[in-house]
């Protein structure tokens, strides 16, 4: 668990300039989360079914007294002692053990696909943090320059050179950013409430998010056979397994019980005899057979378990075909992540060239603000969607993790 837990914590973090943050946080979510502790413990429950289990049926202990005592040529009976055992056909305890086993196996797999799942959960809201911080320092950038631009429109008003419709749409866009500012900001205090309780800690807790992500140079190899012995499908082969040993103690259910037991009986001694057995308590040792005659239970409890065996393979096929799909979406969705940021880059390298053309114009004495607009608003779209693309690449990146570490 530990080995696999440190696997896929380094394939999540990689990229960061500090990527030990990222896993400072993972082992405090599997440490503190609510979930997991709650599949520990009903992995440890199961696991102490097998001390339940291995367990005989009752002694069984009786007492009777005779009301009327019958008479004997050694005596009268007054009272009886009775114990009984009755004992499982062989095998039969040892296969309920190995059936729990089996079970808390299951249970086991649910822990692991618990941890897969937060690790993935905590590492795509630590994404959607970073983008929604890295969106708010490009509107604070862009803000800043608008409000430049605003103050190179003020001084062409004064030299007739602008208009104060200029002035007053430079102003218009900068509400615009800074409601977009506001609006990011109340999303991020729900994503990083989103966040803390994944660690169980309060939700106002500071988040020290990271400030760049480096865009890794190449992607690394994605072995789709590992899905074969994804958790989620090994469940599947761990209730496969339980199905056989439910049916071996099946089996062994059915077979005959065998009792063994005592009765002790106690006699007076007959007055004014006298004989060697006169007054001799009754020992009688006892053996007894439970046969199961009416044994359809059994035959149906058989075929039920077929039938289930079927099922659970027939669900493994289909999960199998759920998680095939999910990694080739994510493979492909993170290719155009690639794409997308590669465009971006591009765009907005032309959008700076642009911008420097109009700062060129202006001193000269020539500038037309309905561009300084238009060229800022390219900008910024491509540096969200850049952002975008970034959050999108290390998202998927963490569904590939989840599928095939």
């Amino acid at each position: 668990m530990k080995n696999l837990i440190f696997t896929l914590i380094s394939f999540l973090a990689f990229g960061f300039s500090n990527a030990q943050e990222l896993n400072v946080l993972i082992e405090q979510a599997l440490k503190n989360n609510p979930a997991i502790q709650k599949f520990e413990l009903q992995y440890n429950i199961a696991s102490e079914k097998v001390n339940e289990v291995n367990t005989l049926p009752n002694t069984e202990f009786g007492v009777g007294y005779f009301v009327s005592e019958p008479e004997t040529r050694t005596g009268a009976q007054r009272f009886r002692i009775s114990v009984k055992q009755m004992l499982p056909w062989f095998g039969t305890i040892t296969s309920r053990e190995s059936y729990v086993s089996s079970m808390a196996k299951v249970k086991y797999e649910d822990i692991v696909i618990a941890k897969r799942k937060l690790i993935t959960s905590v590492s795509q809201s630590y994404y959607n943090l970073y983008a929604n911080k890295a969106k708010q320092n490009v509107l604070k950038e862009n803000i800043k320059l608008l409000q430049t631009y605003e103050t190179l429109a003020l001084t062409s008003v004064e030299v007739n050179k602008a208009s104060m419709v200029d002035v007053l749409r430079l102003q218009m866009r900068q509400n615009e950013m800074e409601q977009l500012l506001a609006i990011l900001n109340q999303q991020y205090l729900a994503e990083q409430t989103t966040f803390n309780k994944l660690l169980n800690r309060e939700k106002s807790i500071f988040i020290n998010v990271v400030s760049d992500l480096n865009f890794p140079a190449e992607n690394f190899d994605t072995k789709t056979n590992n899905l074969s012995v994804h958790p989620e499908l090994l469940k599947y082969d761990r209730l496969y397994q339980s199905i056989e040993k439910s049916e071996l103690l099946n089996q062994k259910e059915s077979a005959p019980m065998i009792g063994f037991g005592l009765d002790y009986i106690n006699v007076t001694e007959r007055p004014n005899i006298s004989f060697s057995d006169n007054g001799k308590d009754i020992l009688i040792p006892m053996v007894s057979l439970s046969i199961p005659i009416f044994n359809n239970s059994y035959k149906s409890k058989t075929k039920q378990n077929s039938l289930q065996q079927e099922e659970f393979l027939a669900q493994k096929q289909e999960r199998k075909n759920k998680l095939e799909t999910f990694l080739d979406k994510a493979k492909n969705e993170r290719i155009s992540a690639r794409i997308s940021y590669k465009t971006q880059t591009k765009n907005l390298k032309q959008a700076k060239n642009a911008e420097e053309i109009l700062i060129k114009n202006y001193e000269t004495g020539t500038i037309d603000f309905n561009d300084v607009l238009d060229i800022q608003e390219l900008q910024l779209k491509f540096e969200m969607n850049q952002i975008e693309s970034i959050k999108s690449y290390f998202v998927q990146t963490t569904i590939i993790n989840y599928l095939t570490n």
